[in-house]
This record gives structure tokens, sequence and C-alpha cells, in this order.
């Protein structure tokens, strides 16, 4: 796998990031909070933020920023991180598939989006530095950080929320399946909470320990070859799932 291709599925393996802009009440220096992100179809970052937080007002006067994408890891430095340079433009919240999207994988957000002073900002990511570990590391564009999905049609986008319902309703064994056979995990519960032209993410829960409440956490698949509609997304999926059973 090259470094480019790695610094796209890490990526798409989290959704925790520091966001890092220029503030406005003091000038010159960077700022950092919190910003969970979601990725659209195209594969950049979308953020739900309010009109009154301090990093909107800076954004809003100068929407050069970078993102820290991380995943947790008590020893951060040993760990991959993914520091995305790009600027942030606003886009409507009323995309009834990217609002979908956003709140499968951040349900808690739920909230946010009866209040008129949260809104979507999408990151155009211009260049990536990725840090896969200690002497690994290396700098990647945005066409490669993006892969497929910069130049892949609308379809997908159109067609997730059906294909994620479908799959929860009528194939949560497969799902459970593909859990135990790619990730060496015995779900006892796994949900899809999207799928993209990389591959999908599947929420799980474990129950290992029965006297312990149940754990959850993210998994994510990666296809052999990038999908671009519900019919390429079908064969994808067969494939797996005639794998688990080889």
């Amino acid at each position: 796998m090259n470094h480019a291709t790695e610094a796209r599925q890490f990526l798409r393996s989290t959704n925790s990031a520091m966001l890092s802009t220029m503030s406005v009440k003091f000038a010159g220096y960077p700022f950092c909070s919190v910003a969970p992100f979601v990725l659209d179809h195209s594969g950049q970052p979308v953020i739900l933020i309010s009109t009154i937080a301090e990093h909107t007002q800076n954004i809003d006067a100068n929407p050069k920023l970078s993102l820290l994408v991380f995943a947790g890891n008590e020893d951060l430095q040993a760990s991959a991180r993914l520091t995305l340079i790009g600027q942030a433009q606003p886009i409507t919240k009323d995309d009834a598939d990217l609002r979908a999207r956003y709140l499968r994988y951040l349900p808690q957000a739920s909230s946010y989006f009866a209040m008129h002073d949260f809104s979507f900002y999408r990151i155009d990511v211009v260049q990536a530095r990725y840090i896969a570990g200690f002497g690994q590391m290396g700098w990647v564009s945005q066409e490669e950080i993006s892969g497929a999905a910069l130049t892949m049609s609308s379809a997908l986008a159109r067609q997730e929320t059906a294909i994620v319902e479908h799959m929860n309703a009528d194939h949560g064994d497969s799902l459970i399946s593909y859990c135990r056979h790619f990730h060496g995990v015995d779900a006892s519960e796994a949900q899809m909470l999207g799928i993209d032209s990389d591959g999908f993410d599947v929420r799980v829960t474990v129950n290992a320990d029965p006297s312990a409440a149940p754990a959850s956490q993210m998994l994510r698949f990666n296809f052999d070859q990038p999908i671009h509609d519900a019919i390429e997304a079908r064969h994808a999926l067969v494939a797996m799932t005639k794998a688990t059973k080889i």
C-alpha cells in the first residue's frame, strides 16, 4: 500500500479532529478547537458549527485553516495522524442526503439541526501531511487524499441512504459476518453507517464480557476497487459475502 492510499484510508477511519483557525480576537495567533467531522461523497470533511463559536467567527474572517485528524490512543506521538490544510466554505444544511449521512455517524448532533445558528461548513482540502508513525511521513496532494471520490458522479451520494437502510434491514447477518471475517470481531449487533467509493463503515456492539456493559466501536471496510453507484456496491458486497463463506 502506498503512502497516499494509507493516508486516505486513515482519514476514512475516524471522525475525530482538532480545528485550527486564525484568531480574530488575537490577530496573528492560531486558535484550536475540537471538531468532529464527516466526509462527504467528494472526500471532503464537513463540520457542523455554530455562528457564535469562536472558530466560526475566525473562519468567516479568514477561511484558511488546518484540521488535525487523529484516532484515540494513549501515545499520540507514536500513532498515525493527518493534517489537512484547506479552506472552509458554508454549505446548505438542507441537503437531506448529507444531513442523514452526518447523523448516522454523529447522532449526538441531532439537536443542533433544530437550532438556526448551526451550519455546515465543507473543508476543501488543498494539501495534507500524513504521519504513519516515527520516521514515516510525507505530503499528500488533494487528488491523492480524495482518490476516486474527487471525480466520481453524485449517484452514490443520492443512493447511499437506501443502500444503508436495505443492508441494515435485510442483511444484518452479513454485516456481522464481515466483522468476524475481515476484522476478527464477534459482534452481537452491526449497523452500516455509510458507504462511499472506497468502502463502508459499520458500528458494532461487542459483549465479550457478560458482566460488563456492551462496547461500541466503528469498523472500516475497504473495497478492492472503487465503486460509483448502487449496482457496483451490490457487486462488491456480494463478493465480500462469498469471501466470508470460504
